[in-house]
């Protein structure tokens, strides 16, 4: 019986084992070449705009404007420090400047521009502006206040009279002054004007008030109504606190209940009758 016998296998070819286990494995892929140095920059922009995305750009575009900003706040602020150094400061000016609420609440203390920057003309308008504010500080709006005792009883001018705040009963000038201020100290207390029924008196209304009174009423012609020096208040305000008050305070003003009119006097009694006495005594009819 022929034999086989078996050829030994060929030392350098891979066996069955070897072959099995190399096919698990791939071998690592070659490493692309390297972009020659013209094409990199090309292929370097075209893959960073594939892979960023809009909202990354606009955050890039973002920065460049926060730059510029820093850059043009910094610029101003390095001035501004290069003027300190001069000695002359942002808080030193505003220092010479009034607040705001100093500039709102502050009044004008002249309606004039600084005399360096007006002519000597300016004169004139300084004497307008004078008698401006004279006018306003006027306790009764064109009245002087200045006395013309020269006229008969009953028969003042006009001129030398002024309306009071009813715009009905006029006194003398300087009476209707006084009594105008004494008004205003009796407005603060008592929130309302002063109730006047008479004051200055013709001649005429004179003999009328004498003929319905008789005994009560002076002869016409001898009245202190008619130097337009005397006023009748409202009975109202002849009793209590009113009355009180009145004879505290009227005095300071240079108007009295006369002597005379009150309890005992050598009159009638009135306590309405108020005289203005500093003018009684050198023009009127006083009976001290």
């Amino acid at each position: 019986m022929a034999s086989h016998r078996v050829q030994p296998a060929d030392a350098g070819a891979p066996t069955r084992r070897q072959l099995r286990e190399a096919g698990r494995t791939r071998p690592a892929a070659a490493a692309p070449a390297a972009p020659s140095a013209d094409a990199a920059p090309v292929a370097v922009v075209a893959d960073h705009r594939r892979r960023t995305s809009p909202l990354a750009r606009w955050g890039t575009r973002a920065g460049v404007l926060v730059t510029l900003a820093a850059v043009t706040v910094a610029i101003p602020l390095s001035q501004g420090a290069a003027r300190s150094e001069d000695g002359f400061t942002d808080a030193e000016a505003d220092a010479t400047l009034p607040s705001t609420v100093e500039a709102l609440t502050s009044s004008a203390t002249s309606v004039l521009p600084p005399a360096s920057l007006v002519s000597s003309d300016a004169t004139a308008l300084r004497a307008q502006v004078d008698v401006s504010r004279s006018q306003d500080r006027e306790i009764l709006p064109g009245c002087d206040g200045e006395a013309n005792p020269a006229s008969a009883n009953g028969q003042v001018p006009q001129s030398d009279l002024c309306y009071l705040w009813d715009g009905k009963t006029q006194l003398r000038a300087d009476a209707a002054e006084a009594l105008a201020e004494l008004n205003a100290m009796w407005v603060t207390r008592w929130g309302t004007d002063l109730c006047l029924s008479s004051g200055y008196r013709t001649l005429a209304e004179q003999r009328a008030v004498k003929a319905a009174k008789g005994s009560l009423a002076a002869p016409a012609g001898r009245s202190n109504h008619g130097w337009g020096l005397a006023v009748d208040l409202c009975t109202s305000q002849t009793t209590g606190a009113q009355w009180e008050w009145l004879n505290d305070n009227a005095p300071v003003f240079g108007w009295e209940n006369p002597d005379w009119a009150q309890p005992g006097g050598s009159g009638p009694y009135e306590r309405w009758h108020w005289e203005y006495t500093k003018g009684v005594m050198a023009d009127g009819e006083y009976y001290g």
